[in-house]
């Protein structure tokens, strides 16, 4: 199947309070959290991370992309920081979703930093029902680059579909400025940058795995600031590790797309390097991100010796979990246990 043809059938898916002290080099402690919900949790809402160009009209704007961030009500200047980015198939969907929340508030209540963040989807897209090739290059020239969209148009049966694929990268673009903005602010949230998670489900565990595997270069650098004033937002110069990934019921849509753009071997960016993967999926039958889709990148991190970890979810009734399964469970843990005990042994954290 073409590759951009694949995301075709993901159209379907309906998918301050911090401490003001001089910064504190805590990059050598281990930090430290606890096994049961033990703070009070603060939050600051709607935090713009950066810039992105969005359509209005026919008309490009700066449109803030903004962010949630979760953090306990303790001392601790050592904090684990877990960034989630929500589902919604590039069309949709929202930071704010309510078993987002109840994780986010389970982290944070036992140490962590939670950031939950937005991007742009299609939303932000405008409408080019009517337009030619031509003038939506003209149009989303600086939101993806030329080749990108180009490919799109190829792979494209109908405008939604188009839309999606650009809207793939912009949510790449969106997702490493969120990251380099937690790294501009660890002190703000007392973050150790050495300890850093990403996680998302679906759409946000396609953008997950992109994230831990590409290059810094990557989604940044393919638009210049000249077609893109809004990179300068985005903290350039500040770089991120992730250490850990969390990929909820998604799949590698996304690098394929990025594979075929390039012209790179297939799966050419995943190394012995890349973090560590934990991926909770169910099987029942689901079209858009299939089970396979976590056996295969089993099988590449298997190859590449890196630590990963396939919990396959059932529902609470014991039937096998299908997209989408926030309720599910295995021998009798949520996925928020689940991904704790992940964490905590694969990061080597301290646990009270």
């Amino acid at each position: 199947m073409n590759k951009l043809a694949y995301l075709i059938l993901f159209s379907v898916l309906t998918f301050t309070a911090c401490n003001e002290e001089e910064p504190t080099d805590h990059s050598n402690e281990i930090p430290q959290v606890q096994s049961e919900a033990s703070f009070t949790v603060l939050v600051d809402e709607d935090v713009t991370y950066a810039n992105g160009l969005s359509i209005e009209g026919m008309n490009k704007i700066e449109k803030p992309q903004l962010l949630d961030v979760y953090y306990p009500d303790n001392e601790s200047v050592n904090r684990p920081v877990y960034m989630f980015i929500h589902g919604g198939g590039f069309t949709g969907g929202i930071k704010h979703k309510p078993e987002i929340v109840d994780m986010a508030n389970y982290y944070a209540a036992r140490g962590w930093v939670f950031v939950s963040i937005d991007y742009r989807t299609t939303e932000e897209l405008g409408n080019i029902e009517n337009l030619s090739q031509e003038e939506v290059l003209t149009l989303y020239k600086g939101i993806a680059p030329q080749e990108w969209i180009e490919l799109g148009f190829q792979g494209s049966e109908t405008v939604k579909q188009l839309q999606q694929s650009i809207a793939m990268y912009a949510a790449q673009r969106d997702a490493k400025a969120a990251l380099r903005w937690i790294i501009a602010n660890d002190d703000k949230y007392d973050i150790n940058e050495d300890y850093i998670t990403v996680g998302g489900a679906s759409a946000g565990a396609i953008t997950t795995i992109a994230l831990g595997i590409s290059n810094p270069e990557d989604f940044r650098d393919e638009v210049s600031v000249v077609d893109d004033p809004t990179l300068s937002s985005t903290n350039l110069s500040d770089e991120f590790n992730v250490r850990s990934m969390i990929y909820f019921w998604g799949s590698n849509i996304k690098l394929d797309v990025f594979e075929g753009v390039y012209g790179l071997e297939q799966y050419d960016r995943y190394d012995a390097n890349d973090p560590e993967l934990f991926m909770a999926h169910g099987t029942a039958e689901d079209p858009v991100t299939p089970y396979a889709e976590a056996l295969e990148l089993q099988d590449i991190y298997n190859s590449l010796g890196i630590h990963n970890e396939l919990a396959t979810i059932l529902q609470p009734n014991g039937q096998p979990a299908g997209h989408g399964a926030w309720n599910g469970v295995l021998d009798g843990k949520n996925l928020s246990e689940l991904t704790f005990d992940f964490l905590v042994e694969q990061q080597g954290l301290k646990v009270e």
